[in-house]
């Protein structure tokens, strides 16, 4: 079960950092106003997911990359209190809701969880 967990991560990760360059204007949107250089941003994080994805996926690298996993999501939540931040009700999207921006918080945990259970798993 736990490399299964582990293959899911790093194949979870490595979609995603590839998905930054396929649809980067969605990921753009992701980033803090406060933040700029979206382009940049998006870029780098997508290169560190593929690069963490990968030593998640090797097993004599993966409680490091999980533990990079972990620290990589976790900056995410910046993303994600922003977006709690500027939520209101009256939003067309889900996401820019109070309801999906508390779910986005939510589910980042998750994902930060089972990087730190796949590290805890193989130490």
């Amino acid at each position: 079960m736990h490399a299964i967990a582990a293959v899911g991560l790093a194949v979870f990760l490595v979609v995603t950092g590839a998905m930054h360059f396929l649809t980067p204007g969605y990921f753009r949107l992701l980033v803090p106003a406060r933040l700029r250089r979206e382009r940049i941003l998006v870029a780098v994080s997508g290169v560190a997911e593929v690069v963490v994805g990968a030593l998640v996926l090797v097993p004599c690298s993966r409680p490091a990359g999980g533990w990079a996993a972990a620290v990589l999501i976790t900056c995410y939540q910046a993303s994600h209190v922003d977006a709690l931040r500027r939520a209101r009700p009256d939003r067309p999207r889900l996401l820019e809701r109070p309801v999906g921006a508390v779910s986005r918080l939510v589910l980042n945990v998750l994902y930060i969880a089972w990087a730190v259970a796949v590290a805890l798993s193989a130490a």
